[in-house]
């Protein structure tokens, strides 16, 4: 994984030594170095008591899904995986039947995955599969994954059933979880390399922490974001690749959620906005708007060098289109990436439009867990220079409360 950047801005390196500070308390600094037994454990007692299963439903929202979604989407597009997952993220009606259209109840379990168990999302979904596991009168037992804190009402719900518990550990909130049970106890049922997806992360991790290439470049990225909050306060993330659609949602959730909060010393409203968009589909949209609009973007080009996929564009002449035989014989490989490099160079030359490139040499679990701890550690950073806490939600819960309040006092007026 390499990046670069096409600005120019004097690190702020004492935000360094509060990040190492925080990496004592906040628990996701430390997924990278897990003790992976209970994911043995886990799947030797799965497997002895679910022989059948060909399909996953995952019921979470937010963190609880988005970043599993992001590495099971973008890996399934290369690779044929043992079971397949899905994902039930909404209380809309036609998503929800939609997708349990697709699954053999029989051969399917369940995963119920919230911290606290009352996510009134989650569940709704739940009770509704409990309904039909019995209108079709197949048995609960060992059917569900419940993935929450230790000591949370999930916990007890749990534990009054046959079913199977894991824990996201102490202080990893759900959009940094993806690298614990929450993503990896689905993955690892499908035969994801878990190792490898942890060991990416472990290099970045290991880089920005032991003075390597990577810690200068998210230091001098993370100050630039920061000190230019105010003008460049949208986040455009342009990955060249449509394998990363699902990457992008995760993005926009961890640096949303993070980011935009009152600050911890001040009585002001701050935060970054983060858009992903899709090359090479947004260069005839969004891209327009980057381009010649407002001045108020800053860009991300993410690029994949090897797609792995040798396929090319036949040396066939078109009466009357001979201007385009220029692409005759080019793989789409290169040409996906001649596309993103004019893409970089137009917004370079603007010269006021602060740019920087993330290339991947390709497609796989290790280079994955690079990109989330590089996005994770970047969250953080941003964070603590622009003065909030990266790690709570508090205009969430609030929409939490009156949801609550409306569903307690509904029939009563």
């Amino acid at each position: 994984m390499t990046n670069r950047l096409f600005f120019n801005i004097k690190p702020e390196f004492g935000v360094f030594e509060t990040i190492c500070k925080e990496k004592k308390s906040i628990g996701y600094y430390n997924l990278p170095e897990q003790n992976l037994d209970y994911l043995e454990e886990y799947k030797k007692d799965f497997n002895s008591k679910n022989r059948e299963i060909e399909h996953l439903v995952i019921m979470g929202i937010g963190g609880s899904s988005l970043g599993l979604k992001a590495i099971y989407r973008t890996l399934k597009s290369k690779k044929d995986f043992t079971k397949k997952i899905h994902f039930l993220e909404s209380t809309d009606p036609i998503a929800i039947k939609t997708e349990l259209k697709k699954v053999n109840f029989k051969k399917t379990h369940f995963f119920m995955i919230s911290k606290s168990g009352t996510t009134t999302e989650t569940t709704a979904i739940y009770k509704y599969i409990l309904g039909l596991l019995k209108e079709k009168k197949i048995s609960e037992d060992y059917r569900f994954t419940y993935i929450t804190d230790k000591g949370s009402l999930l916990e007890e719900h749990a534990k009054s059933k046959k079913s199977f518990c894991l824990y996201i550990p102490k202080n990893v909130g759900g959009r940094f979880s993806v690298l614990s049970a929450v993503g990896l106890t689905p993955l690892s049922l499908i035969e994801v390399d878990i190792k490898a997806l942890l060991h990416g992360a472990k290099q970045i991790k290991n880089s920005f922490f032991e003075n390597g290439y990577i810690k200068e470049i998210l230091l001098e990225k993370a100050t630039y974001y920061a000190k230019n909050s105010m003008k460049y306060n949208i986040n455009t993330l342009f990955a060249y690749s449509e394998s990363f659609k699902y990457f992008i949602e995760w993005y926009v959730q961890l640096w949303g959620e993070s980011l935009g909060k009152k600050q911890l010393k001040s009585s002001f409203n701050v935060g970054l906005t983060p858009v992903g968009i899709i090359g090479p589909k947004d260069q005839h949209s969004f891209l327009q708007l980057i381009v010649d609009g407002l001045r108020d973007k800053s860009v991300t080009v993410l690029k994949i060098k090897n797609f792995n996929y040798d396929i090319s564009i036949p040396d066939i002449n078109l009466e009357k289109l001979e201007s385009m035989n220029s692409i005759n014989g080019l793989s789409f490989n290169s040409l996906i990436n001649f596309q993103a490099d004019s893409i970089i160079e137009t917004l370079v030359n603007k010269g006021d439009i602060p740019v920087d490139t993330i290339e991947l040499e390709c497609i796989n679990e290790e280079n994955l867990g690079k990109f989330i701890f590089y996005y994770e550690l970047l969250t953080s950073l941003v964070a603590q220079m622009i003065g909030v806490d990266a790690y709570g939600q508090p205009g969430v819960e609030e929409s939490k409360i009156i949801l609550k309040k409306k569903l307690q006092n509904r029939g009563l007026s």
